[in-house]
């Protein structure tokens, strides 16, 4: 298990040399370094005995199938875009242990079919809107999707037929109703598993996410001329809703609140700001906690804004409720985690991932593994050796669980 999980590391380091820019880790949804993703990956699948496809919008597709397979597959699978200057494990590790796993597969003689998936895109980087990959899969793809265009005037479509794809196809891209589920291998993306010196854990669900659009609007004026007492300071406003929101959140028991972007208007050093557009990130995994907090911060900032004069104007931009993950999928990766002689864990993800799509269509679960530093979305993103190689024990026990019941 040691060398397969050195090779799996090794193949994410490769694939991270596959970039739109050279020094940094970045490839966004059906760019030029997803052609060299896709060929390598392929590779790997045809060794492997998989029969190899990419559905309309641009998803790898690997299946496995034993001639005494049952009559339900598995699916496996994780996203291979990257947000810009990325980590080189983020999504594509996910994509790499699927195919050890399918190795696994095929070296204990198991009975069972495995679709393995690299989702095309996750992270929303060039169209804005994530999970396209996903999306299509789960039979959620929404056609008003082909008219976004990137920031280049590109439109979804343009860029699924550039690709050579149909994007008129896209519904053949549905995963097939013999699937029993979906499990997708992930890094935490966070600093939990590190600080209590786990290997791996089991999630429980992905936490429900509002995202919302909020500007104070106050009045621009002279800097040197307007006394402190009569001026309506929209940012000033702002920072103190903004000290509210992080105050607020470190007192509510696994609520996280973030403003994570700041626009002012007329953004200069002598005039005192007339309007201040800022974001608000609210994650929890109960969706009653999440909307209570919501509703409370909203009050606080319309309270801010009164005293001070100024206006208040909220737009939801996202209100996507939590969602668990598989009873009884879940269960079984938490016994192969106990069976290879792990401690159990499960725990709720603060970051949304494929797996939160495929769960609107099929029985789904997620193993973590952990982050070193906590650091994800960053150069510095790493795994460890060890890690990747419980990964690869737990999956062969879990494997062969599910394969027991895949032929009924």
């Amino acid at each position: 298990m040691k060398e397969r999980a050195l090779h799996a590391i090794s193949e994410c380091r490769h694939l991270a040399t596959m970039t739109e820019e050279p020094g940094r880790i970045t490839r966004r949804f059906l760019t030029r370094p997803v052609h060299d993703v896709h060929a390598h990956l392929r590779d790997r699948m045809v060794a492997l005995g998989m029969e190899v496809r990419v559905d309309a919008v641009g998803n790898l597709r690997g299946e496995w199938a034993p001639q005494n397979a049952g009559k339900r597959r598995l699916v496996l699978g994780s996203h291979i875009d990257t947000v810009p200057d990325a980590g080189a494990f983020d999504g594509v590790l996910g994509v790499v242990m699927a195919l050890e796993w399918v190795r696994l597969a095929q070296q204990d003689l198991l009975p069972m079919a495995i679709e393995v998936i690299a989702f095309s895109e996750e992270e929303g980087v060039r169209f804005g809107v994530p999970f396209i990959g996903s999306r299509a899969v789960a039979g959620r793809f929404d056609p008003t999707l082909l008219a976004l265009k990137d920031g280049n005037g590109i439109s979804v479509g343009d860029a699924i037929r550039a690709f050579g794809l149909d994007p008129t196809t896209v519904d053949d891209a549905r995963v097939h109703a013999d699937a029993l589920g979906f499990v997708e291998i992930h890094i935490e993306q966070g600093p939990t598993l590190e600080a209590e010196s786990r290997s791996l854990a089991v999630v429980s669900r992905i936490v429900g996410q509002t995202r919302l659009s909020i500007e104070f609007g106050g009045q621009a004026n002279h800097a040197g001329t307007t006394p402190m007492h009569m001026r309506r300071d929209a940012l000033a406003g702002a920072a103190e809703w903004i000290t509210v929101v992080e105050a607020f959140a470190s007192r509510t028991e696994d609520l996280t609140a973030t403003v994570g972007r700041v626009l002012i208007e007329p953004n200069a050093g002598n005039v005192i700001p007339g309007k201040a557009r800022i974001s608000l990130d609210v994650r929890h995994a109960l969706d009653a906690e999440r909307e209570k907090a919501v509703e409370e911060l909203l009050t606080r900032g319309r309270v801010i804004a009164d005293r001070r004069a100024l206006g208040f104007e909220c737009t939801r931009q996202m209100n996507e409720p939590a969602v668990p993950m598989d009873e009884r999928l879940t269960t079984y990766l938490a016994h192969a985690v106990e069976a290879a002689g792990f401690p159990a864990r499960t725990m709720a993800s603060g970051a949304g991932h494929d797996a939160m799509v495929m769960a609107t269509r099929l029985p789904a679960a997620i193993l973590f593994l952990r982050s070193p530093g906590g650091i994800s979305h960053h150069p510095a993103e790493t795994v460890l050796e060890e890690d990747v190689e419980a990964a690869l024990h737990v999956g062969r026990i879990f494997l062969a669980r599910v394969a027991s019941e895949a032929g009924s």
